[in-house]
């Protein structure tokens, strides 16, 4: 029998130790095919309808666990399987690395898996072949995955999935493709995807011309100079490692030093101290003081942490809530040192998670010591300090000292540091922890001091060899604690299905619900809880709102209802509301002002705590009313620790916190409201009890607090880690990977490779991970590295101004308000600086206009008519100073600020700036018929967030938007963008590669992005492109470098980025020309120019069938008639139209075979002519004519 006969023969066969399936006697190809050099993934592949060309098989009989490329002709080929892109996702290169299914599954076992029988929908046949198929999946070891695109493997995916997982492996079904790994799988996959961005790119020949004798210019003026002297205008030299890490960057200590000093003259600074402490005791005032001091449980046990701290390096304190340890311990320390006559010798570091905290509990201790802030008690927030030479006791925020840490390595001259409320396990923390146990072997003298309300001690003194723990008991007032089940049957308060109002204002009503829609994370998480809840003891009325309890909603109406009822108490007091974000508080905020009691000033003072708001406000917080004015306020989590509001008596907890998470898998950020913890629960209802006795009302059943976690995920575990690895390399703390495994809770690896790819596509890191030039310089710069990258390309390319206004826009709270009752009026407000299809440009607009009102003595006035926030427009005031005074630290920028801004006012060099900054957040812009398609790289389709100023357009001429950050909710949103070409895409965009198969085929992120293009276009770009690079590493070593000599250069930068009118197109599935193979009818014009595409948009429709139907109709022909014939398990088609009937060729799928009947009409009608619409209407019209003649 003749090998062609056999077109359902298998590639290869297996031993008889594994049963051949029955179903494997059907068509079916097996394909190996050999990794891409870049990511070594290799991808074990099995499908059926497949054409095997050649087969050539070593044995008829192959053992599973032999099976390798070499048994199988590694260029069989089938359509219905192969791409031409590898996958490049860094889990698989992560993955890899491991153990091919962990050791959990016996393959051996899995030839005796049963899998239910379904007749009909998953046959024993096709149980039997997929057992096969994953079995030898299992059994290799250089084979990751298996990949089938056959439409029954996608009708029964669900069974197959099934007996994937019980094989201990992971399965995903995307658009037409089913794919089994031994590693977990991302939401998207871009090389499975057939529609992923591909552009034509397309440039004027004028434009060209221009732009190649401006570069032919600087190229011979730079050949020149080379050749005939030494001048180093266009030094090419690379800088080495050493002059990344130890040469522009090393700088003097930002705290100065104290000049050297005689031991006497420290003696005597210190005897004033210890005389000028022991007076302020013996004063009436300071008696007061200390009697109140003395009834704080921390003060009692002075003795004990002075005597632990002088024998132990690291000593661990967990205080109750109310005990002072906040304010206790750091002063205890202090007196101690002075009263031993150090005290000019000693300096104390407190730091607080928070900036609010930092400056409150500064204020307190220096009042209880009766100084001024600023002597030896003082503060360093972000923007903001009070602090003298002779400051001994500074409060600061965490991030405060790992800045100091960067140029003071060794804290020198620091006796002692204190880390409040170390259970929040925020990430600087973390750092900081694991920092300071590396450095106390070399500082033997110094001493570490771990405090918390609710430390989990264990872990803590574990982590530190066993350093003890000091137990300091609470004395909070007694606090009434009523949860929703109490409130409800106390107040009678009824819920229904209409009066549960979300963090939106919008009413929840069950009955409109979809019946599947799949349930929230805050829903899910307690819904076993209220299942097995008993509630028998509460009246019926409470059983019954109970029921209809949505866990989802914030309840405004039930707020509103309880401040009512507290006002109307006799008991006076402050009231604490604890919301889940900014959101939330404004939106309470309008509604609780509408309110004739809540909202009259003279009866309520209603005031917001969050983490961006001013000192100013911050301070109103602290003070007492007058009688008779009930303080209210709206928190985030913030005020749960370390704050203490003296008149402060009932607490209203929602119960919720929007909680950043990360998910590594798919390097998607997340920002949803999620359950607190049982420790900050506690934290949140002891904010009452700090002063007098309290109440705290829960909006949730006992029930759901049980089911609470004791403690909250340490946020190094859940969230993107780029500025903590930068931090790592820029302290000389060696290997990322190597010093995360020594963190207390190490972060997911994939997280950390995640990161460190960043640094490296960014230009951060070299491939062995140093730092290199840009990022010795992003370290320094107290932002996210694309903030830092952004403001350097800005003082490099000379447009500083409008750089420092999107930089410091992005460091703040979006100054674009929306009220719900104006939003009409809001929106229009900000479309007046929306032209340009830019965020970051009308940030700039609106910032640029306030200023100019300023100086009138009209901020205001500007921003209650503009919708703009005064205190976020003052924010990034105070940030572009700030970032314009580090930029001059490290010596990027000197004071003649205006040689910064020659190009500030050139749109498209400030569009190219921000590019270079956010890439690699990049977004393809598709155009359907009203509305946008967007993809990313990493989740395919994306959405706009509704602020955007590109949400609004059906139309946005670029080709790319770039953004700052997408936000996971239900779906994937970016929630601020800017549009680009693709000039400014090519030039500052990432590295780029050359296609492989074709001249003018580029591509980029690793084969995500490709584009096409005449082959001398794709030349100029890559020189540009390179010049342009070489002059940015020039700039960054020498950054007094004059750039007049590039001016050639520039001048066709600027050229190309104001001539490109984003002429191209997006394609899929572009052939690609082949030396071996017929020319592709998609290829990029011009010349040649496209002919017919029997899949890609054109005149007259989206594909080949559509474009015939419109050229016969327009010439009075009918609709043609496609007849499919199936022969050797390919579809043939035959178009027939007018009498005529031509064929196309063999195709695996009916649909494909009709367009390509199609595809041959038209090339038949049109003699060859590209499609266009101008041929279309012509040759029409020709056949409309001939129509009419023969009729």
């Amino acid at each position: 029998m003749e090998l062609a006969d056999f077109r359902s023969t298998t590639a290869f066969s297996c031993s008889k130790a594994l049963k051949k399936p029955s179903s494997l006697q059907r068509l079916t190809t097996v394909k190996f095919r050999p990794p891409p050099s870049s990511y070594h993934h290799l991808r074990f592949v099995i499908t059926s309808s497949a054409s095997i060309p050649n087969i050539f098989c070593t044995s008829p009989a192959v053992a599973t666990d032999s099976i390798s490329a070499s048994s199988v002709n590694a260029s069989c080929n089938t359509s219905s399987l192969s791409t031409n892109y590898a996958y490049s996702s860094p889990q698989n290169e992560h993955q890899k690395k491991k153990s091919t299914v962990d050791g959990v599954v016996d393959v051996d076992s899995a030839r005796e898996f049963e899998f239910p029988n379904n007749p009909g929908v998953f046959g024993s046949d096709d149980t039997d072949s997929w057992k096969w198929r994953l079995t030898a999946l299992l059994h290799s070891e250089d084979k990751q995955e298996l990949v089938s695109k056959e439409k029954k493997d996608r009708r029964d995916y669900d069974q197959i999935a099934s007996l994937a997982s019980k094989l201990g492996l992971h399965s995903r079904l995307y658009a037409k493709v089913v794919v089994v790994s031994k590693v977990p799988l991302p939401n998207y996959r871009f090389d499975l995807d057939d529609k992923r961005p591909q552009r034509e790119v397309i440039l004027s020949p004028g434009l060209h011309g221009r732009v190649d004798d401006h570069l032919g210019t600087y190229l011979s003026q730079k050949t020149k100079i080379m050749n005939g002297s030494q001048d180093n205008m266009f030094p090419t030299a690379i800088i080495n490692d050493s002059v990344a890490n130890n040469g522009p960057f090393e700088q003097k200590d930002s705290f100065p030093k104290q000049k050297a000093v005689s031991d006497n003259a420290l003696w005597r600074r210190s005897m004033k101290l210890s005389m000028e402490q022991q007076a302020w005791q013996k004063s009436s005032e300071g008696q007061k003081m200390l009697e109140f001091r003395r009834s704080l449980p921390a003060y009692k046990e002075k003795d004990a942490i002075v005597n632990s701290i002088s024998k132990n390096q690291v000593v661990i304190i967990s205080g109750e809530t109310g005990c002072g340890k906040t304010t206790q311990v750091p002063q205890i320390i202090l007196e101690s040192e002075i009263n031993s006559i150090r005290g000019a010798t000693c300096s104390i570091i407190c730091t607080q998670p928070r900036r609010i905290s930092a400056m409150s509990i500064s204020e307190r201790v220096a009042t209880e010591r009766g100084e001024k802030l600023g002597e030896n008690v003082g503060y360093k927030v972000r923007l903001e300090g009070v602090k003298g030479r002779n400051t001994r006791l500074l409060f600061c925020t965490s991030g405060i000292l790992l800045r100091r840490l960067l140029v003071d390595r060794d804290l020198k001259d620091v006796t002692h540091v204190i880390m409040d409320e170390v259970h929040e396990r925020g990430i600087d923390e973390d750092f900081l922890l694991t920092v300071m146990k590396e450095l106390l072997p070399f500082r033997p003298e110094l001493r570490l001091v771990l405090m918390s309300a609710t430390i989990n001690a264990e872990i803590f003194s574990s982590y530190f060899n066993g350093a003890p723990v000091i137990q300091i008991p609470g004395v909070t007032h007694p606090v009434d604690t009523y949860f929703l089940e109490n409130i409800l049957e106390s107040t009678r308060y009824r819920l229904t299905a209409d009066n549960q109002i979300d963090d939106y204002g919008q009413v929840w009503k069950f009955n409109k619900q979809i019946p599947n829609k799949r349930k929230s994370q805050i829903a899910s998480a307690v819904e076993e809880a209220l299942v097995s809840a008993d509630f028998s003891e509460y009246s019926q009325q409470t059983q019954d709102s109970l029921l209809c309890w949505n866990p989802d909603s914030i309840n405004f109406n039930l707020i509103e209802y309880l401040l009512c009822n507290l006002c109307e108490k006799d008991k006076p007091g402050a009231i604490l509301v604890f919301m889940t974000g900014w959101d939330d508080i404004s939106a309470l905020k309008e509604k609780l002002q509408a309110h004739s009691v809540l909202g009259d000033p003279n009866k309520v003072l209603l005031l917001t705590c969050h983490g961006s708001m001013s000192s100013a406000e911050q301070r109103l917080i602290f003070e007492k009313v007058d009688g008779g004015v009930r303080k209210i306020v709206l928190a985030t989590n913030i005020a749960e620790t370390s704050i203490t509001i003296d008149d402060l008596v009932f607490v209203i907890d929602c119960g919720k916190a929007k909680e950043a998470s990360y998910d590594a898998l798919n390097n998607t950020p997340c920002l949803l409201p999620s359950w607190i913890s049982k420790v900050s629960a506690k934290q949140r209802r002891g904010r009452s009890g700090r002063a007098q006795p309290g109440e705290c009302y829960h909006l949730y059943p006992r029930c759901v607090f049980d089911a609470f976690a004791d403690y909250q995920l340490p946020k190094i575990l859940r969230t993107p880690l780029q500025s903590l690895c930068l931090q790592i390399k820029s302290l000389n703390l060696g290997s990322i990977s190597g010093f995360l495994s020594r963190v207390l809770q190490s972060p997911e690896s994939l997280a950390v490779q995640n990161a460190i790819d960043y640094l490296k596509l960014i230009g951060a890191l070299d491939e062995n991970e140093n730092l290199t030039v840009l990022g010795g310089y992003l370290a320094m710069l107290p932002m996210e590295p694309k903030h830092g990258k952004m403001l350097v390309m800005g003082a490099i390319l000379n447009c500083l101004d409008p750089i420092l206004t999107i930089v410091a826009g992005l460091s703040v709270r979006d100054p674009f308000v929306s009220p719900l009752e104006m939003k009409e009026l809001a929106d229009a407000a900000k479309a007046q600086f929306s032209h340009g299809f830019s965020d970051h440009l009308a940030l700039v607009r609106a910032y640029n206009g306030w200023k100019v009102a300023e100086r009138k003595l009209a901020g205001y006035k500007y921003c209650w008519k503009n919708f703009l926030s005064p205190q976020s427009m003052k924010a990034i005031d105070s940030f572009r100073r700030e970032f314009q005074s580090v930029l001059k630290n490290i010596r990027l920028i000197d004071k003649n600020a205006s040689s910064y801004n020659t190009y500030s006012h050139d749109e498209n060099v400030v569009r190219a700036v921000i590019c270079s900054g956010l890439y690699p957040g990049i977004c393809s812009v598709v155009h359907k018929d009203n509305s946008l398609s967007l993809k990313t790289m990493e989740d395919g389709q994306v959405f706009l967030h509704s602020k955007s100023v590109n949400a609004h357009d059906s139309r946005v001429p670029y080709p790319w938007l770039v953004f700052n950050k997408k936000v996971k909710v239900n779906s994937v949103h970016l929630q601020d963008s800017t549009a680009v070409s693709d000039s400014i895409l090519f030039l500052f965009g990432g590295s780029i590669s050359i296609g492989d198969a074709q001249e003018g085929h580029m591509k980029m992120l690793g084969g995500y992005l490709e584009f096409f293009m005449e082959p001398a276009v794709a030349i100029m770009y890559q020189t540009i492109k390179r010049e342009l690079d070489e002059l940015i590493q020039s700039k960054l070593i020498n950054p007094k470098l004059n750039l007049q000599a590039h001016h050639k250069l520039l001048s066709a930068i600027q050229l190309l980025l104001s001539g490109d009118q984003c002429s191209g197109r997006f394609v899929f599935n572009h052939q690609v020309i082949r030396s071996d193979s017929i020319p592709s009818i998609a290829s990029p014009p011009p010349p040649p120019p496209p002919l017919v595409s029997g899949s890609e948009s054109g005149p007259g429709g989206d594909n080949s069938k559509s474009q015939l139907q419109t050229l016969l109709a327009r010439a009075g022909y009918g609709t043609p008639i496609y007849r499919t014939n199936l022969s050797n398990n390919q579809f043939m088609a035959v178009c027939e139209f007018n009498g005529l009937l031509i064929s196309g060729g063999p195709h695996n799928s009916k649909k494909q075979a009709e367009k390509d009947a199609a595809s041959k009409a038209l090339e038949w009608l049109l003699g060859g002519n590209p499609v266009t619409r101008e041929t279309i209407n012509n040759i029409s019209m020709i056949m409309k004519k001939s129509n009419k003649n023969h009729s």
